[in-house]
């Protein structure tokens, strides 16, 4: 076991940058991970991180990292060249870091030791925190559609019908749609589900309604202690570690329908090019396509 104080952020890839067992996970895309920003200030002697993609959250995430390490703790990140990984070596120098650099599987992987007098941390720091968007709504780099309302929301908003009973905003992102679906005093309960951390913490801010319930976890297994639902809405992701990635809106599907009572309808909006009707009329009695506008498409489907 290791005897090291480590972190690491995000999946781990041991052939880019070996983790130990006992290292903690700071990454807010994974359940019940620590809490990067609770860790003390030089507590650590070695952390690891597969870089976001984002400018903001990656250079938020490297100054917590370095603010973190003891003077002289081993800092490794890497990413893919196409998605932010050719930037690493300059971010860590403007840092006040020294960086060896080198290349593996199309990523970029740099090593620094922490300096005694890193600059710009509280900067980078303060610029990738929580804050208020221009709508007033809570909301932090690396959410989804962080800094504005998405097209598909917005068009799953200006479709949705009033709702009633008991329901599920399957990936709530930081609340847009559950405004809305609580709007209705019809609405007995809301259950808000997501991966990420930081837009359930952001929801929790920005919902002040005792008909809300917050839930940090992964929609494909905590959605299946839910049962007998009258509603679902979605905006499902179709990305994981960068790639489009299908099954994830399929899943969402699968899982909405084993959750939803019979007569229970789902609300689901997609980019347009995206294949889900199929399985759509494979877990639904009733499949109608309820808008379409823009390169998106809602669907309601009844169980």
């Amino acid at each position: 076991m290791s005897t090291a104080r480590t972190a690491f952020y995000g999946l781990a890839d041991h052939d880019l940058a070996p983790v130990a067992a006992d290292a903690i996970q700071v990454s807010p895309m994974v359940t019940g991970a620590t809490d990067l920003a609770s860790i003390p200030d030089q507590s650590l002697d070695a952390f690891a991180i597969r870089a976001p993609a984002g400018v903001v959250e990656r250079r938020f995430v490297l100054a917590h990292a370095l603010r973190t390490l003891a003077i002289d703790g081993r800092l490794t990140a890497f990413g893919p060249k196409d998605r932010g990984g050719l930037r690493l070596k300059k971010e860590l120098e403007a840092f006040g870091c020294v960086v060896g650099e080198s290349s593996k599987k199309h990523n970029r992987i740099c090593v620094a030791l922490r300096p005694a007098d890193p600059v710009g941390l509280e900067a980078a720091i303060e610029a990738g925190a929580p804050r208020r968007a221009s709508d007033d709504l809570w909301t932090q780099p690396g959410v989804f559609s962080w800094d504005r309302l998405d097209p598909g929301t917005d068009l799953l908003l200006k479709t949705l019908p009033p709702l009633s009973g008991v329901g599920a905003d399957f990936g709530c992102g930081i609340g847009w749609l559950a405004r809305s679906v609580l709007a209705s005093p019809k609405v007995t309960k809301l259950t808000l589900i997501d991966l990420d951390r930081r837009a359930i913490d952001a929801a929790c801010r920005n919902i002040e309604d005792p008909r809300a319930e917050f839930v940090w976890d992964d929609v494909r297994q905590a959605a299946t202690s839910l049962d007998k639902l009258d509603f679902v809405v979605t905006n499902p992701p179709f990305h994981e570690t960068g790639g489009e990635d299908r099954s994830l809106g399929q899943a969402f599907i699968k899982t909405a329908a084993a959750n939803l009572r019979k007569g229970g309808d789902l609300w689901l909006v997609a980019n347009r090019h995206l294949p889900y009707e199929a399985i759509l009329n494979e877990h639904f009695a009733k499949v109608r396509l309820a808008g379409e506008t823009n390169g998106y498409k809602v669907y309601e489907a009844r169980k």
